[in-house]
């Protein structure tokens, strides 16, 4: 028998066996409590940064867009269905909103 001349009795034996087993139930759940990383914190998700938004209808069809011009004004652009009119919409120019043909003859415009 493995207790017949042994320094250990069979007692001290299961102590240390349950003491080893809770200090090692222990150590872990505090080790992955102490040492767990901390969450890691996405940049704002609400802003997104474009030259330019193209809206496009399900035939591939430009719609409206949002976007700087060659000189870098900022503009709207809304489109008609059909194409024949063009809404504008931009604080730089002559006039702040514009309605035009296809032809690009303005129809109605606001300052």
């Amino acid at each position: 028998m493995l207790w017949k001349g042994s320094a250990v009795s069979r007692s001290q034996f299961w102590f240390l066996v349950v003491v080893t087993f809770v200090g090692g139930i222990t150590g872990g759940a505090f080790s992955g409590w102490w040492l767990a990383p901390s969450p890691v914190k996405a940049q704002k998700v609400n802003v997104m940064h474009a030259e330019e938004f193209v809206l496009l209808d399900t035939s591939g069809k430009a719609r409206a867009g949002l976007g700087l011009d060659k000189n870098g004004e900022v503009g709207l652009v809304l489109m008609s269905r059909d194409g024949n009119r063009k809404l504008a919409l931009s604080p730089d120019d002559r006039f702040a909103v514009k309605l035009s043909d296809q032809s690009g003859r303005v129809l109605w415009s606001a300052p």
